[in-house]
């Protein structure tokens, strides 16, 4: 892991204005293209007598990934409201999904439980359900990613009849039954997870990363919330990530995934926390700031890579060619599997593999540059990285050696594409379309109360959450 040198710190101060005004062009008709092929990942890949989806497609080791399965639940709503499946379909596909999760055995042997005091584990078996094997981690931020989606439905399937009552219902257990304090190893900060044999992860979530739903969820619990230092420990760590790189000044985080994760259910614009109150922003300008100078060190292109520039351009966890140091143009450069990859103020690891999702799912952020940047990796090199379920999750044309891969494949001419498809980055990609289009997703979860108490804990204040607290307030008076 290296830190890029082509940025600095400064101390906070009110930041200037460094990208132009937000911009909301039309939407070009590859976009329907690549929302229908995204959302039938979710619909096509899941297993039919549980609903569990595949962390990735295709397969060879049959394991389903918890946060995959919060982005599919999310995804059957936006099919609804896009037509590609009918209400009652949609409803039926969720509720074979919450029955299932409800009833997956939870408990602490390390073996033949899904779960414990409420947490999922990162990856279950296809199959039973279960932890898939020994590696495996009851993950706190996965389990957070599942209760966005299981959250979504939750506030989405609103009528009144017995399908949707009972979605309503298991949603609220699932949610409730989880023991967020038991997460705090060193309180009051959330560890990442926890083994059955050796323990918590010795490592603890804190600011700024895909971190800020978990902290969010765990504060809005009305049974088992943990206290509100929480979030003021989890911003503590904020100034180490604070500075300019790429002439943007904001708050970094080298993969695009820890600006886009959160965003995806929650409407930051707006609403700001003591930090972002501080600062003179939000989170989503953040976010937008992020996508710009992702974008700017593409065109810099300090490691010269091979089409990389100002339609080219993405970085966030995705697969990779290998994991070898290998000789460019004259110098070893570390190559890596799977991992996370980014430009930003620390942190940062590029090996010249570009990810799809890391700018489609920024297009609520930064329409003018995402639009252009999708269409013309499509255009350009859509014939080898483009097909059923949309974007192939990474492609690396620096890549270009002949050795083992373990993944993947080498088109001549071109380099290294994968060979799969993965949830977790199909799922933003569909979702933030959604978004841009109408704010879909981002409305459907403001009526979420759970959500909306998690960010009044936090210090949110303003903008659509002021307004739900008076709607909320005047709501009350009315019924006494």
């Amino acid at each position: 892991m290296f830190t890029l040198g082509a940025c600095h710190r400064e101390e906070p101060t009110v930041p200037r204005a460094t990208v132009t005004p937000l911009l909301r062009p039309p939407l070009p008709p590859l976009f329907d293209d690549i929302e229908k092929r995204t959302f039938d990942y979710f619909w096509e890949t899941a297993d039919p007598e549980s609903g569990l989806i595949p962390d990735r497609y295709p397969y060879t080791e049959p394991f389903a990934s918890v946060a995959a399965i919060g982005f599919g639940l999310t995804a059957y709503g936006i099919g609804v409201e896009r037509s590609y499946v009918t209400r009652d379909q949609a409803v039926q596909r969720t509720l074979l999904t919450l029955r299932y999760l409800e009833g997956l055995p939870q408990g602490s042997r390390a073996e033949g439980m899904a779960g414990y005091r409420g947490f999922y584990y990162h990856f279950l078996n296809m199959k039973t359900g279960a932890r898939y094997l020994d590696w495996v981690e009851l993950s706190s931020v996965d389990t957070a990613l599942l209760l966005g989606g299981v959250l979504f439905a939750q506030s989405y399937y609103d009528r009144d009849d017995p399908g949707e009552a009972e979605i309503r219902r298991l949603a609220d257990t699932i949610y409730r039954r989880v023991e967020w304090p038991w997460m705090q190893a060193r309180p009051p900060l959330i560890s990442m997870g926890w083994y059955p044999k050796q323990g918590y992860i010795p490592y603890d979530w804190e600011g700024y990363n895909e971190g800020m739903l978990l902290y969010i969820l765990a504060l809005g619990s009305p049974t088992q919330a943990i206290g509100s230092d929480a979030w003021a420990a989890w911003t503590k760590s904020y100034p180490r990530a604070w500075g300019t790189f790429q002439e943007q000044e904001y708050l970094a985080f080298a993969p695009s995934l820890g600006h886009q994760y959160s965003h995806v259910w929650v409407d930051f614009r707006g609403i700001r926390d003591a930090f972002m109150r501080e600062h003179g922003f939000d989170y989503f300008e953040n976010s937008r700031r992020a996508t710009y100078a992702q974008r700017a060190y593409a065109i810099a292109n300090p490691m010269g890579w091979k089409l990389y520039g100002e339609n080219v351009w993405g970085l966030t966890a995705s697969d990779g060619p290998q994991g070898a140091n290998l000789d460019y143009e004259g110098g070893l450069r570390e190559f890596r599997h799977y991992s996370a990859r980014g430009a930003g103020i620390a942190d940062a690891f590029d090996d010249g593999t570009i990810a799809p999702t890391a700018a489609a799912a920024s297009l609520p952020f930064a329409p003018e540059i995402v639009i252009p940047a999708v269409e013309e990796m499509h255009n350009l090199y859509g014939k080898d990285i483009y097909s059923k379920y949309g974007f192939l999750d990474a492609f690396n044309p620096s890549f270009t050696y002949d050795v083992p891969l373990k993944t993947g494949q080498m088109i001549p001419g071109f380099g290294w594409v994968a060979s799969d498809y993965i949830g977790i980055d199909e799922g933003p990609i569909v979702a933030m379309i959604a978004n841009y289009r109408n704010d879909f997703v981002w409305n459907v979860m403001k009526k979420n109360p759970y959500i909306r108490k998690g960010l009044q804990r936090a210090g949110f204040t303003g903008g659509w959450l002021d307004e739900a607290a008076k709607a909320e307030g005047a709501a009350a008076k009315a019924a006494k």
